[in-house]
């Protein structure tokens, strides 16, 4: 399994202001854990995500000496992936294509066809400085607002992607409404009929309901997984509540019980849980 660490959707809503020396002491404990990647920050629009806007110099003073997780961070426009390409130490950009035209609209100002014609600029800027793109599908499980979805509409987009050489696709259950037969239709379909793309999950998740759904897609093969410390965070753009996220705690547990083998560092995870105990209140 791949851990995915997401501190930056934890903070980016959080209710007060946490301080660039803050977040720099939570990311490089973070860093001595030992998960795959760590989603640590994101290039928008200060107005619109305040929590972010010190997002280049957090990277800046980041140690990744003896480290072996990557770092990827958040871009929602080209402005924005061109900050962010110029940082060596930025392994992947994530990018979130909504499936939704209202949410697509609300969290980007693009429409869906527009944020295709942008996806192809992003990948273009991720080959040219040696990063990978990584698409989360938002709202890939369905969505509040009374857009039309079923599963073929969520298929008929990751083919989209795929077409345009996209090799890591992650499904993103933005407000939390996937149910375990949505998700198990999906992982499925797409796993065996796109052996070289990198299938993940983003869930948020009631606390009574991440099991069936890190359940429905581990039996179907998906093996990359975001989570974030306590199930702190959700989308601030989604909706008025915050969904909380997969808790990585659940996450371990989990993978535990399926004899998974995470080479985590426990000893160094205690001590960012400690910190995230004093940041998170």
């Amino acid at each position: 399994m791949k851990l995915i660490e997401c501190p930056r959707d934890a903070m980016q809503g959080w209710h007060r202001q946490i301080s660039t020396d803050e977040k720099v002491t939570y990311l490089n404990a973070l860093l001595k854990v030992g998960f795959d990647t760590l989603d640590c920050g994101s290039f928008v629009s200060p107005k619109t995500i305040p929590q972010m806007a010190d997002t280049a110099e957090v990277i800046s003073r980041l140690d990744l000496s003896g480290t072996k997780s990557k770092l990827l961070t958040i871009v929602a426009n080209q402005r924005g992936a061109e900050e962010a390409v110029v940082f060596d130490e930025i392994a992947y950009l994530g990018y979130p294509f909504s499936i939704s035209e209202t949410f697509q609209l609300r969290n980007t100002n693009k429409t869906i066809l527009d944020s295709l014609e942008l996806i192809d600029t992003l990948q273009e800027l991720c080959i040219k400085n040696s990063k990978q793109l990584v698409v989360y599908i938002s709202m890939g499980f369905g969505n509040p607002y009374g857009d039309h979805y079923d599963a073929s509409i969520a298929l008929r987009w990751v083919d989209e992607l795929v077409q345009r050489d996209i090799t890591i696709v992650s499904l993103a259950d933005t407000v939390g409404v996937a149910t375990p037969e949505i998700i198990t239709k999906l992982y499925s379909t797409l796993i065996p009929a796109y052996p070289l793309v990198e299938f993940g999950a983003h869930f948020h998740s009631a606390p009574n309901s991440w099991e069936e759904k890190v359940s429905a897609a581990y039996d179907k093969g998906c093996r990359r997984f975001d989570s974030a410390i306590k199930g702190i965070g959700g989308c601030p753009m989604a909706h008025n509540e915050l969904v909380g996220n997969l808790a990585t705690e659940r996450l371990l547990e989990f993978s535990v019980g399926r004899h998974e083998q995470l080479g985590l560092d426990f000893s160094a995870l205690r001590a960012a849980q400690e910190i995230a105990d004093r940041i998170f209140y």
